[in-house]
């Protein structure tokens, strides 16, 4: 490995790093010869920076839907001309300026000023309407400038501890309505993105849930456990767009056999491209954050219907 070039990493990192496994990239370089890693002393594939990054857009396309066919081999220029920019809020053509406005905090100054940034948001705009119309498009935009190169991993993860900070603050003072759910929040294990978790979190306090937050990559065997122990009404998941959408799915689906039958599963994808099989019951899929407000209101129409 000492003549490798400066960065290259073994097959098992990659699959960390992308969420390809380790077969689908064997059988992608024989059928499309790519990736074509380079070998270590011991005759190990290597793979070089480029290459991963070429990964992580081929990975986020094809949860987009792209076929594979279309995407393993081709260039970077073609996989970043074929990420389309997602839509930053429901109903809205352009784009909130705070948005272009942290990024040029993360870019040109390493951020520092952001968390002031944010705070303002909120201020301005109202806890929802800085969620919505900044911090969730924000969040976006920074993930996909972490795929191509243009951020660093480093920025991402300074953007989602100031949000955090800010959100921690801006719900610190509001208290549970009477009657209101109780919900658990976490991600599944592979899944690290807290930014998405600490958005739904804000929202459904905002909205008089009583809520548990219990960081990211909760063992899923943990869950039920303590969904029973704290009587939750609703386990809330979020994904970042780091799985697969067959290991999501997986995942819903064990998480669905261990809680108990009344308990639903809220669960926020990146871009609103989760698309569960119509037979996996109390499973409720939030396309967008605004989703919150209006499910929240269902939830309680159908526990009145109960009584």
């Amino acid at each position: 490995m000492a003549d490798a070039p400066a960065g290259c990493v073994g097959i098992a990192a990659v699959e960390r790093d992308t969420g390809i496994g380790k077969e689908t990239l064997r059988v992608w370089e024989r059928r499309y010869g790519f990736p074509a890693p380079g070998r270590d002393a011991s005759g190990e594939r290597l793979y070089s920076p480029e290459q991963v990054q070429r990964l992580r857009l081929v990975k986020r396309l094809l949860d987009a839907g792209h076929r594979p066919g279309r995407v393993v081999a081709a260039s970077l220029q073609e996989l970043l001309a074929l990420v389309a920019p997602a839509p930053f809020a429901p109903g809205l053509d352009t784009e909130a300026p705070e948005v272009a406005a942290c990024m040029a905090l993360l870019q040109a100054h390493g951020g520092e000023g952001l968390q002031q940034a944010l705070s303002r948001a909120v201020l301005r705009r109202g806890l929802p309407g800085a969620v919505c119309a900044v911090f969730a498009p924000l969040a976006m935009r920074i993930g996909d400038r972490v795929v191509s190169g243009e951020l660093q991993p480093f920025q991402e993860r300074l953007f989602g501890e100031s949000l955090q900070l800010v959100l921690r603050q801006a719900v610190g003072a509001l208290t549970p309505e009477a009657g209101g759910p109780r919900v658990l929040l976490s991600t599944l294990p592979g899944d690290d993105h807290a930014s998405g978790l600490a958005m739904l979190h804000a929202l459904l306090c905002l909205e008089g849930a009583a809520c548990l937050p219990l960081g990211v990559q909760l063992p899923p065997a943990q869950l039920p456990l303590a969904a029973i122990a704290r009587e939750a009404d609703i386990v809330a998941l979020t994904f970042s767009g780091r799985l697969s959408g067959k290991a999501v799915l997986e995942g819903l689906a064990g998480l669905r056999e261990l809680l108990p039958r009344h308990v639903e599963i809220w669960a926020a994808a990146r871009g609103g491209v989760l698309r569960p099989p119509p037979g996996l019951q109390g499973l409720r899929p939030l396309n967008d954050l605004s989703d919150v407000g209006p499910e929240l209101a269902r939830w309680r129409e159908l526990l009145e219907s109960r009584l």
